[in-house]
């Protein structure tokens, strides 16, 4: 997997009713079509109300863990944007003008140094921060902390993470890359053994 097969699209959560919100943007003086499309952003308003299930056990959102992790993957998203509109302006693109990064990007038509290679793929790498572990975990771990910890929403999650990711699709431009749908499906194995009861996430597990 190189730098160029890489999307730069920020990975979609879930909102307070379990649904994903998409923007896009225009560049000044071109169509909304052919600019560069903003990354799916996760918008959350946590409620006040709290769910009770027949147990008597209360869920409510975990706010503080999903204000941990938004603000930690906006922040490295931004700096991968960064890095790949340092490369496309040094290959003398103009991000003012009709350029669509995605498509570029999409089409492997940007070069990049050994340096910047080599940093990329330890990002994407087994252990990588935007690997498949790392990134289905915080995937799985904001989930947990929406639903505030209550499994019986495990199906509506995975509704939200497969709606995210169709909206990733269309963003790109295509087909993602693998390393996408590797993601996409451990994000949903992790959904579904937790909501079996197999996985344990007594360190994560919101409000109990």
């Amino acid at each position: 997997m190189e730098i160029n097969r890489i999307p730069s699209v920020k990975p979609n959560y879930l909102n307070s009713d379990l649904s994903i919100v998409e923007r896009t943007s225009s560049l000044p003086g071109q169509e909304a079509e052919n600019a560069p499309i903003e990354p799916v952003a996760a918008v959350y308003e946590p409620s006040d109300s709290l769910k009770e299930n027949n147990l008597g056990k209360t869920y409510k959102p975990d706010t503080a863990t999903i204000a941990k992790l938004k603000a930690e993957v906006e922040l490295r998203t931004d700096n991968l944007r960064r890095l790949v509109e340092q490369l496309l302006l040094q290959q003398g693109y103009k991000l003012q003008d009709a350029t669509n990064i995605y498509r570029l990007l999409r089409e492997g038509k940007v070069q990049v140094d050994p340096e910047t290679a080599a940093k990329a793929q330890e990002e994407i790498s087994e252990d990588g921060y935007w690997g498949v572990k790392q990134t289905s975990e915080r995937i799985f771990q904001f989930a947990l902390a929406i639903t505030g910890g209550d499994s019986s929403k495990a199906e509506e999650a995975k509704k939200a993470i497969t709606a995210g990711y169709e909206a990733a699709k269309k963003v790109w431009g295509g087909d993602l890359p693998e390393i996408c749908q590797k993601t996409y499906d451990e994000s949903l194995r992790k959904i579904d053994e937790w909501a079996a009861g197999k996985k344990e996430v007594a360190d994560s597990e919101a409000n109990n």
